[in-house]
């Protein structure tokens, strides 16, 4: 028996329980982040919860599981699981323009440099070089300082330094693309450059930026939650996760829930994110 599984076990065949594995890792992750998703878009929308804002002072800094207060109240008032769940959707909102606008504009900038090449790449490289050479957390906190707290200036500030690296991952598989066959066969039929870019080059480079998209949300969340939680991100009093949490540090001793269910509201997404993100990478690898 041992000489007949060694064969099947080399080509691919015994092992039945590794595609499984690889599914699990993809649909869990997959699954949490559709569950954050529709808790903070849909659920204020089914949920019997109040506003996130003009709670009552009489029933503040309730505890968790009061009645009609699933996580209890802040000092003034106001439900925290509808904040954390209408923080959540700014936050996500946030996440997502900032990864659409580098995926679509980064994403163009890379293909069309790795594409034409010559003088072209070297103007756009070179450009998106001098933004990546900035530190760019610190840039960040000036240009929202400077723009001011709102969610349109918090995506404008994140978005502007997320260009350069979804430039450079489109740069980089599109010039993996350039000298295959079907490229050199579209250009011998003379086939215009901004067709070959969206029939050729965009579907093929599509999954690798979406990868990074996922592995980015994370870290857009997290640098989102920072500005907020410094005060140059969303403003208060509408909620983000980031200001609750910094709203909550003040009585920390008293009132941990404040500080507890936000941060582990952060903590839930952006590993979910992570995860999609590492397992669409890995299974993309795979194939």
């Amino acid at each position: 028996m041992a000489a007949v599984e060694a064969p099947a076990a080399e080509l691919g065949l015994a092992p039945a329980r590794r595609p499984w594995g690889r599914k699990l890792a993809l649909y869990v992750p997959a699954g949490l982040v559709a569950f954050v998703l529709a808790g903070c878009f849909l659920g204020p929308l089914v949920l019997p919860i109040p506003a996130p804002v003009g709670g009552d002072v009489l029933e503040s800094a309730l505890p968790a599981f009061s009645p009609g207060h699933l996580l209890g109240t802040d000092p003034n008032g106001n439900d925290i699981l509808s904040r954390i769940l209408y923080g959540g959707r700014a936050s996500l909102l946030v996440t997502i323009a900032v990864n659409l606008i580098g995926l679509f504009v980064g994403g163009l900038l890379g293909a069309l440099s790795g594409y034409v090449g010559g003088a072209l790449d070297t103007v756009i490289m070179r450009v998106l070089d001098v933004l990546i050479a900035f530190p760019s957390l610190v840039l960040t906190l000036a240009v929202a300082q400077s723009l001011g707290p709102s969610l349109t200036n918090t995506i404008l500030a994140l978005a502007f330094f997320s260009i350069p690296a979804f430039a450079r991952v489109s740069r980089a598989a599109t010039l993996g693309l350039r000298e295959l066959p079907f490229m050199t066969a579209a250009q011998l039929c003379g086939t215009p450059w901004w067709r070959v870019l969206l029939r050729h080059v965009a579907p093929n480079i599509g999954p690798q930026l979406i990868t990074f998209s996922m592995l980015g949300m994370g870290i857009v969340i997290i640098i989102e939650g920072a500005l907020s939680f410094l005060g140059l991100g969303i403003p208060a009093p509408d909620p983000s996760w980031g200001n609750m949490v910094a709203q909550g540090q003040a009585s920390l001793s008293a009132t941990p829930d404040m500080v507890v269910w936000p941060s582990l509201a952060l903590f839930v997404s952006v590993l979910a994110f992570n995860l999609l993100g590492e397992a669409l990478r890995t299974q993309g690898s795979v194939r």
